[in-house]
């Protein structure tokens, strides 16, 4: 009967590096998404970003601070300190951007916010451990003033 009995501990390890493999694609794919799809061409004017921001009333200014805001955000999700809050801070971004869809836009394309929402959420609550070792580098660079 030993012989047949399987050790529980490498299905759990196996399991949890499946978990974090496949968390870490869903960074990448979220990174390529705003660095390329969405922060790409507000910063190159694209007349797609450039018509829609105009329309709000927002110009050119609201467009590249936006530009910057999501480019920064798909950079800091590959970085291991920054990754819980570069989701959080990419999903209250979603939420202006669902708020903008219902207001400037009646809703056209409302759900695209909310359905990248979903897997930044799961990033920031996954990867908050990093949140404390953010604080003691943060603190420490303070105290060195």
């Amino acid at each position: 009967m030993s012989e047949t009995t399987a050790s529980p501990a490498p299905t759990v390890s196996a399991r949890g590096r499946g978990l974090r493999v496949a968390l870490r694609v869903v960074q990448v794919f979220l990174a390529l998404f705003f660095a390329l799809a969405s922060a790409l061409p507000k910063l190159i004017g694209h007349s797609s970003a450039a018509g829609s921001f105009a329309e709000m009333g927002w110009g050119d200014a609201g467009m590249y601070a936006i530009g910057v805001l999501e480019l920064a955000g798909a950079i800091a999700l590959l970085v291991p300190v920054l990754q819980s809050v570069a989701a959080a801070a990419l999903s209250a971004l979603m939420v202006g951007a669902f708020v903008v869809q219902l207001t400037y836009f009646d809703g056209a394309n409302a759900a695209t916010p909310l359905v990248l929402m979903v897997p930044l959420l799961i990033v920031a609550r996954a990867r908050r451990g990093h949140n404390e070792e953010l604080r003691r580098l943060v603190r420490a660079r303070v105290r060195r003033g």
